[in-house]
């Protein structure tokens, strides 16, 4: 079973000002910290979701992903969270849209383009 995510991707709108940007958001964002492995062209690197919507994930790292790299990711949703007897794996594809240095991780924030709910 594969799905396309349609919605809104994450982007910034100008403002007045050059130094102001305003961030517009399509989708509620869950807390959600989850063990995830994010797969490049440039290798697979071990991570945890920050946080989690429809359209996107926050990732903390401890190396930096380039701005605009496809990646790959598989998320184990908690059945509870869900509503659901089991925890359901979810395979993704998307785009890392941002990158930053928290104190000692990085922090990359991605798309969601693609997913598909693993046969179980």
């Amino acid at each position: 079973m594969k799905f396309s995510n349609s919605g809104f991707s994450p982007r910034d709108a100008e403002s007045d000002s050059a130094n102001e940007r305003q961030e517009v958001r399509c989708a509620v964002r869950f807390p959600l910290t989850l063990p995830a492995v994010v797969a490049t062209n440039s290798g697979e690197y071990a991570a945890l979701t920050k946080n989690v919507s429809a359209n996107g994930v926050l990732f903390e790292l401890d190396q930096d992903l380039a701005v605009g790299a496809d990646i790959r990711f598989d998320l184990r949703m908690p059945g509870p969270i869900l509503g659901t007897p089991h925890d359901v794996l979810v395979h993704c594809t998307g785009r890392v849209v941002r990158c930053c240095l928290s104190q000692t991780l990085h922090l990359a924030a991605a798309t969601i383009d693609e997913y598909r709910f693993a046969d179980q």
